[in-house]
């Protein structure tokens, strides 16, 4: 990955939070990430909600798999700490990480191919541990650092860069985690901010696992027509001597609408997605209700964003497993291997 370090230059009357620090504070390096990714979009949410949350950056920790999304960790808070796992892992190192040091903020980011494909159970357990974090799905419906073959969240119909179309359900991450028992599911298009930042900040305030689904629309392997998710690009009237790839400059995709309203947003390959945003009165307190709304919504052709279901419980992982207080990383060695005598009077409870 390359690492392009942002000019340091600040305008005079940037506005600061209340730690006296500008959204500057909270960027990170410079995007490698295609022009025009939805991905960059979910970056700039990050940094605007964490900004103003005043969440103190080297109270952060980031923690990405593998994929496009993978990436994104290293465009926001570079004073924070950060963790790229393998391929699916992610959940594991945001568990591990959290039993040691309950006091951090932890944001995961990962894919659709991360979290939907080879680390699906990975997820499942993370949510039925409720661990403390933010979990952000950057989904487009394909693995775009392979050249975009289908994801499991590719839809039916869809038609893939090579001209396959693919026959097999996708994995609706939304129902899946209400299913699976998330105390917060939530989901955003990248392109609208308005709604994105403030669910971001929900999910980060949110004592629990927080999950939000973001159609991350792929401005490169999702390029032609027929794609539900992207745009399309075509070549016509060349002669291609060897195969390469071209990543046009495009404008970002943005939407703007009200509650209960529905959006057609339309990709540049003249491709429509439909949005439709729940409705003031929505009860996002009912897993039953929240479930059977994505049902109707999609039955519809449309895609439900949103607050889909708040659970406030209070009890994260610490508090299934009656932790201490204190993070077991500021405990002295003592204090973590008392010793034999020690643990022979602990073993005597499970006699």
């Amino acid at each position: 990955m390359t690492y392009i370090t942002k000019p340091v230059a600040r305008h005079p009357k940037m506005r600061h939070n209340a730690l006296g620090l500008t959204p500057r504070d909270y960027e990170g390096t410079m995007s490698t990430l295609c022009a025009g990714c939805g991905h960059d979009s979910v970056t700039a949410a990050l940094i605007q909600a964490l900004f103003e949350l005043d969440v103190e950056p080297y109270r952060v920790a980031k923690l990405s798999g593998i994929g496009c999304s993978s990436k994104t960790p290293a465009y926001f808070v570079k004073e924070a700490h950060g963790f790229n796992s393998v391929h699916g892992r992610m959940p594991s190192i945001a568990a591990g990480s959290n039993a040691a040091n309950r006091d951090l903020v932890y944001i995961g980011i990962s894919g659709d191919g991360d979290s939907l494909s080879i680390g699906l159970g990975q997820l499942s357990h993370a949510i039925r541990r409720n661990i403390n974090m933010l979990y952000v799905l950057e989904n487009n419906g394909v693995y775009g650092l392979t050249k975009g073959q289908f994801s499991a969240s590719a839809d039916v119909g869809s038609v893939s860069k090579r001209g396959e179309i693919n026959r097999q359900g996708p994995i609706d991450p939304v129902s899946l985690a209400l299913a699976l028992g998330a105390s917060f599911v939530a989901r955003s298009f990248s392109g609208d901010k308005k709604q994105l930042v403030p669910i971001l900040k929900a999910g980060i305030a949110h004592t629990g696992f927080a999950f939000v689904d973001v159609i991350s629309p792929c401005v490169t392997f999702n390029d032609h027509k027929g794609s539900t998710k992207s745009y399309a690009h075509t070549r016509t009237h060349a002669y291609e001597v060897v195969e390469t790839d071209f990543v046009p400059l495009r404008r970002e995709i943005t939407a703007d609408y009200g509650h209960g309203d529905v959006r057609a947003v339309t990709m540049h390959d003249g491709s429509v997605v439909r949005l439709r945003k729940v409705a003031e009165d929505y009860d996002a307190a009912n897993r039953g209700a929240a479930l059977e709304h994505i049902a109707d919504v999609r039955k519809r052709g449309e895609v439900p964003t949103g607050l889909l279901y708040l659970e406030e419980t209070g009890q994260d992982m610490h508090g299934f497993e009656n932790t201490i207080e204190k993070p077991l990383v500021d405990l002295r060695y003592e204090d973590l291997c008392p010793g034999r005598e020690a643990l022979d009077e602990l073993q005597k409870e499970w006699w």
